[in-house]
Protein backbone atom coordinates (compact mmCIF):
# COMPACT_ATOMS: atom_id res chain seq x y z
CA UNK A 1 0.00 0.00 0.00
CA UNK A 2 1.38 3.73 -0.82
CA UNK A 3 1.39 6.27 1.15
CA UNK A 4 0.43 9.85 -0.30
CA UNK A 5 2.16 13.31 0.80
CA UNK A 6 2.03 17.03 0.56
CA UNK A 7 2.73 20.18 1.93
CA UNK A 8 -0.33 22.30 2.02
CA UNK A 9 1.31 25.33 3.02
CA UNK A 10 5.00 25.69 4.95
CA UNK A 11 6.15 28.79 6.35
CA UNK A 12 5.79 31.27 9.38
CA UNK A 13 2.96 32.52 7.63
CA UNK A 14 0.88 29.06 8.50
CA UNK A 15 1.98 25.25 8.31
CA UNK A 16 0.22 21.99 7.41
CA UNK A 17 1.27 18.68 6.56
CA UNK A 18 -0.33 15.58 4.42
CA UNK A 19 -0.15 12.30 5.31
CA UNK A 20 -2.47 8.85 4.48
CA UNK A 21 -2.98 6.27 2.23
CA UNK A 22 -5.86 5.13 -0.35
CA UNK A 23 -8.16 4.60 2.94
CA UNK A 24 -7.32 7.71 5.54
CA UNK A 25 -4.80 10.41 6.17
CA UNK A 26 -3.64 12.51 9.15
CA UNK A 27 -2.56 15.95 9.16
CA UNK A 28 0.13 17.49 11.01
CA UNK A 29 -0.38 20.94 11.71
CA UNK A 30 -3.18 23.18 10.62
CA UNK A 31 -1.82 26.52 10.36
CA UNK A 32 -4.27 27.45 7.61
CA UNK A 33 -7.70 28.46 8.00
CA UNK A 34 -10.39 25.75 7.70
CA UNK A 35 -11.43 27.17 3.79
CA UNK A 36 -8.01 26.88 2.64
CA UNK A 37 -6.98 23.68 3.54
CA UNK A 38 -10.34 22.34 2.17
CA UNK A 39 -9.60 24.66 -1.30
CA UNK A 40 -5.77 23.31 -1.56
CA UNK A 41 -6.96 19.91 -0.72
CA UNK A 42 -9.48 19.80 -3.42
CA UNK A 43 -7.08 21.05 -6.17
CA UNK A 44 -4.81 18.11 -5.44
CA UNK A 45 -8.03 15.72 -5.28
CA UNK A 46 -7.74 15.25 -1.79
CA UNK A 47 -10.83 14.98 -0.01
CA UNK A 48 -11.47 15.90 4.13
CA UNK A 49 -13.62 12.33 4.45
CA UNK A 50 -9.85 10.95 4.39
CA UNK A 51 -8.57 13.11 6.95
CA UNK A 52 -9.41 10.58 10.07
CA UNK A 53 -7.14 13.38 12.68
CA UNK A 54 -5.08 16.02 13.15
CA UNK A 55 -1.84 16.23 15.14
CA UNK A 56 -0.27 19.14 16.98
CA UNK A 57 3.53 19.73 17.02
CA UNK A 58 3.30 22.79 19.20
CA UNK A 59 1.16 25.84 20.18
CA UNK A 60 2.13 28.81 17.81
CA UNK A 61 -0.01 30.62 15.52
CA UNK A 62 1.15 29.42 12.57
CA UNK A 63 0.76 25.38 13.31
CA UNK A 64 -2.71 26.01 14.72
CA UNK A 65 -4.97 28.65 13.48
CA UNK A 66 -7.51 26.23 11.17
CA UNK A 67 -7.75 23.53 14.24
CA UNK A 68 -10.55 24.26 15.78
CA UNK A 69 -12.61 25.16 13.02
CA UNK A 70 -11.63 22.34 11.01
CA UNK A 71 -11.97 19.89 14.15
CA UNK A 72 -15.91 21.27 14.18
CA UNK A 73 -16.89 21.10 11.05
CA UNK A 74 -15.46 17.56 10.56
CA UNK A 75 -16.15 16.37 13.77
CA UNK A 76 -11.99 15.09 13.15
CA UNK A 77 -10.32 14.32 16.96
CA UNK A 78 -7.11 16.68 17.38
CA UNK A 79 -4.33 15.12 19.57
CA UNK A 80 -2.37 17.66 21.58
CA UNK A 81 -0.86 18.05 24.32
CA UNK A 82 -1.87 19.52 27.18
CA UNK A 83 0.46 21.83 28.04
CA UNK A 84 0.20 22.92 24.08
CA UNK A 85 -3.71 23.03 24.34
CA UNK A 86 -3.54 25.21 27.22
CA UNK A 87 -0.63 27.62 26.09
CA UNK A 88 -2.19 28.06 22.59
CA UNK A 89 -6.02 28.22 24.29
CA UNK A 90 -7.22 25.74 21.84
CA UNK A 91 -10.71 24.96 22.03
CA UNK A 92 -12.52 21.86 21.16
CA UNK A 93 -14.95 19.60 21.76
CA UNK A 94 -14.65 17.89 24.69
CA UNK A 95 -14.90 13.51 23.10
CA UNK A 96 -12.58 15.54 20.14
CA UNK A 97 -9.56 16.64 22.33
CA UNK A 98 -7.10 13.42 22.43
CA UNK A 99 -3.75 13.38 24.34
CA UNK A 100 -0.86 11.64 23.64
CA UNK A 101 3.08 10.98 24.98
CA UNK A 102 6.75 10.97 23.47
CA UNK A 103 7.48 7.15 21.96
CA UNK A 104 3.77 6.00 22.37
CA UNK A 105 2.22 4.89 19.23
CA UNK A 106 -1.09 5.80 18.00
CA UNK A 107 -3.00 3.99 15.61
CA UNK A 108 -5.41 5.42 13.16
CA UNK A 109 -6.89 3.24 10.79
CA UNK A 110 -4.06 1.73 9.46
CA UNK A 111 -1.38 4.52 9.93
CA UNK A 112 0.63 4.98 13.07
CA UNK A 113 1.77 7.87 14.08
CA UNK A 114 4.24 8.01 17.01
CA UNK A 115 5.19 11.54 18.60
CA UNK A 116 9.04 12.52 19.84
CA UNK A 117 10.12 15.34 21.65
CA UNK A 118 12.48 18.25 20.25
CA UNK A 119 14.31 21.65 21.35
CA UNK A 120 11.95 24.37 20.39
CA UNK A 121 10.88 27.52 22.11
CA UNK A 122 7.26 26.27 23.25
CA UNK A 123 5.45 24.83 25.84
CA UNK A 124 5.62 21.25 25.01
CA UNK A 125 6.50 20.97 21.46
CA UNK A 126 6.99 17.48 19.17
CA UNK A 127 7.89 16.30 16.16
CA UNK A 128 6.07 13.04 14.22
CA UNK A 129 6.44 10.03 12.21
CA UNK A 130 3.92 8.42 10.66
CA UNK A 131 4.49 4.62 9.39
CA UNK A 132 2.47 2.31 6.98
CA UNK A 133 2.92 -0.91 6.02
CA UNK A 134 6.49 -0.49 6.79
CA UNK A 135 6.65 2.63 5.02
CA UNK A 136 7.45 5.52 7.54
CA UNK A 137 7.26 9.67 6.41
CA UNK A 138 8.86 11.83 9.40
CA UNK A 139 7.82 15.38 9.91
CA UNK A 140 10.57 17.43 11.35
CA UNK A 141 10.06 21.25 11.61
CA UNK A 142 10.80 23.87 13.88
CA UNK A 143 13.79 22.31 15.34
CA UNK A 144 16.13 24.12 17.61
CA UNK A 145 19.36 21.63 16.76
CA UNK A 146 19.58 18.12 15.17
CA UNK A 147 19.06 15.98 18.65
CA UNK A 148 19.97 12.87 19.05
CA UNK A 149 16.37 11.59 18.71
CA UNK A 150 16.20 13.63 15.31
CA UNK A 151 19.22 11.06 13.59
CA UNK A 152 17.45 8.55 15.07
CA UNK A 153 13.88 9.05 13.41
CA UNK A 154 15.28 10.60 10.40
CA UNK A 155 17.12 7.28 9.65
CA UNK A 156 13.94 5.31 9.61
CA UNK A 157 12.17 7.64 6.95
CA UNK A 158 11.50 6.91 3.65
CA UNK A 159 10.65 10.51 2.70
CA UNK A 160 10.47 13.55 5.03
CA UNK A 161 9.63 16.93 5.61
CA UNK A 162 12.65 18.19 7.08
CA UNK A 163 13.07 22.11 7.88
CA UNK A 164 15.84 24.38 6.07
CA UNK A 165 14.72 27.94 7.60
CA UNK A 166 17.19 29.74 6.69
CA UNK A 167 20.54 30.82 5.19
CA UNK A 168 23.63 31.30 7.89
CA UNK A 169 24.67 34.56 5.62
CA UNK A 170 21.31 36.01 4.85
CA UNK A 171 20.48 36.00 8.23
CA UNK A 172 23.52 37.43 9.44
CA UNK A 173 23.55 40.43 7.40
CA UNK A 174 19.46 40.57 7.49
CA UNK A 175 17.98 43.28 9.10
CA UNK A 176 16.15 40.76 11.82
CA UNK A 177 17.04 42.09 15.74
CA UNK A 178 20.08 40.75 17.53
CA UNK A 179 17.58 39.13 20.03
CA UNK A 180 15.50 37.81 16.96
CA UNK A 181 18.23 36.16 15.39
CA UNK A 182 19.42 35.03 18.46
CA UNK A 183 16.64 33.04 18.90
CA UNK A 184 16.68 31.80 15.65
CA UNK A 185 20.16 30.12 15.88
CA UNK A 186 20.05 29.94 19.46
CA UNK A 187 19.03 25.85 20.36
CA UNK A 188 15.78 26.28 20.52
CA UNK A 189 14.54 27.90 17.34
CA UNK A 190 15.13 26.60 13.74
CA UNK A 191 17.23 24.78 11.81
CA UNK A 192 19.83 26.34 9.21
CA UNK A 193 20.05 25.01 5.48
CA UNK A 194 24.08 24.29 7.06
CA UNK A 195 22.10 21.86 9.56
CA UNK A 196 19.66 20.32 7.90
CA UNK A 197 21.93 19.10 4.98
CA UNK A 198 24.51 18.09 7.45
CA UNK A 199 21.61 15.47 8.95
CA UNK A 200 20.64 14.66 5.03
CA UNK A 201 23.98 13.76 3.96
CA UNK A 202 25.01 12.40 7.17
CA UNK A 203 22.05 9.90 8.12
CA UNK A 204 19.91 9.62 5.15
CA UNK A 205 18.43 5.83 4.79
CA UNK A 206 19.62 4.11 1.31
CA UNK A 207 15.81 4.06 1.10
CA UNK A 208 14.97 7.74 1.75
CA UNK A 209 13.22 8.69 -1.93
CA UNK A 210 11.64 12.12 -1.32
CA UNK A 211 12.54 15.15 0.90
CA UNK A 212 10.52 17.82 1.01
CA UNK A 213 12.01 21.28 2.42
CA UNK A 214 10.13 22.59 4.65
CA UNK A 215 9.64 26.03 6.51
CA UNK A 216 12.14 28.22 4.78
CA UNK A 217 12.27 31.91 6.43
CA UNK A 218 10.43 34.89 3.82
CA UNK A 219 13.68 36.87 5.08
CA UNK A 220 16.50 34.58 5.63
CA UNK A 221 16.48 31.92 2.65
CA UNK A 222 15.19 31.56 -0.60
CA UNK A 223 14.08 28.72 -2.21
CA UNK A 224 15.98 28.52 -5.22
CA UNK A 225 19.27 28.59 -2.75
CA UNK A 226 18.06 25.71 -0.70
CA UNK A 227 17.04 23.93 -3.79
CA UNK A 228 20.29 24.02 -5.98
CA UNK A 229 21.99 23.23 -2.38
CA UNK A 230 20.25 20.22 -2.19
CA UNK A 231 20.41 19.07 -5.63
CA UNK A 232 24.19 19.01 -5.41
CA UNK A 233 23.72 16.15 -3.08
CA UNK A 234 20.82 14.47 -3.87
CA UNK A 235 21.80 11.40 -4.96
CA UNK A 236 18.96 9.92 -6.44
CA UNK A 237 16.75 11.72 -3.48
CA UNK A 238 13.98 13.64 -5.00
CA UNK A 239 14.11 17.03 -3.30
CA UNK A 240 11.43 19.08 -2.94
CA UNK A 241 10.84 23.20 -1.54
CA UNK A 242 7.93 23.62 0.00
CA UNK A 243 6.02 26.90 -0.73
CA UNK A 244 4.67 29.49 1.99
CA UNK A 245 2.08 30.11 -0.41
CA UNK A 246 0.50 27.32 -2.53
CA UNK A 247 -0.19 23.57 -1.63
CA UNK A 248 2.98 21.30 -3.25
CA UNK A 249 1.93 17.97 -5.60
CA UNK A 250 0.94 14.89 -4.27
CA UNK A 251 3.90 12.27 -3.73
CA UNK A 252 3.25 8.71 -3.99
CA UNK A 253 5.65 7.18 -1.81
CA UNK A 254 7.09 3.17 -2.06
CA UNK A 255 9.31 0.50 -0.63
CA UNK A 256 12.13 0.65 -3.37
CA UNK A 257 12.44 -3.02 -4.14
CA UNK A 258 15.56 -4.67 -3.12
CA UNK A 259 16.04 -2.24 -0.09
CA UNK A 260 15.42 -3.24 3.08
CA UNK A 261 13.75 -0.79 5.67
CA UNK A 262 15.07 -0.47 8.96
CA UNK A 263 12.33 -0.70 11.59
CA UNK A 264 13.71 0.31 15.65
CA UNK A 265 12.02 -1.76 18.04
CA UNK A 266 9.42 -0.07 20.39
CA UNK A 267 11.74 -0.64 23.45
CA UNK A 268 14.82 1.22 21.55
CA UNK A 269 12.30 5.03 20.56
CA UNK A 270 11.02 4.68 24.46
CA UNK A 271 15.06 4.81 26.03
CA UNK A 272 15.50 7.80 23.24
CA UNK A 273 12.91 9.35 24.12
CA UNK A 274 13.09 9.21 28.03
CA UNK A 275 16.46 10.12 27.95
CA UNK A 276 16.37 13.06 26.02
CA UNK A 277 16.06 16.45 28.11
Amino acid sequence: MSVFITSLNSGSNGNCYYVGNQNEAVLVDAGLSCKEIETRMGRLGLSMQKVKAVFVSHEHTDHIKGIEVLSRKYQLPVYVTEATRRQGRIKLEKDLSKTFSAAEPILVGSLCVTAFTKLHDAADPYSFIVNCNNITIGVFTDIGTPCQQLIHYFKQCHAAFLEANYDDDMLDNGGYPYFLKTRIRGGHGHLSNKQALELFTSHRAPFLSHLILSHLSKNNNCPNLVGDLFSQHANGVKTIVASRYQETELYQIDIQPGVESIIYPADRAKQLAFSFV
